[in-house]
């Protein structure tokens, strides 16, 4: 069955606390080579059938209006993959 994804980040200009908590292990822990962590969350949408333009566009119009908040975070990415089970 197709499905499509849809991320979700916070807006750069904000302060990411989880991110800074995970940067923070990180360096705790001796991980290097990584400058910043950012995070977002990731909705899976699983579809019945083809995956029409319409669809994809209704999929991008709940993931602006519903599954993210605009004042705070962006919509990074709508796709669609298949998922192997």
């Amino acid at each position: 069955m197709p499905t499509i994804v849809v991320d979700v980040m916070p807006k750069s200009e904000l302060l990411d606390p989880q991110g800074k908590a995970v940067s923070g292990a990180f360096a705790r822990l001796g991980v290097e080579g990584f400058t910043d962590v950012r995070i977002g969350k990731r909705f899976e949408l699983t579809v019945e059938g083809e995956v029409t333009d319409e669809l994809l566009a209704e999929a991008k119009r709940v993931a602006d209006e519903v599954l993210s908040n605009s004042v705070i975070e962006d919509v990074v990415g709508v796709e669609v993959v298949e998922v192997v089970e």
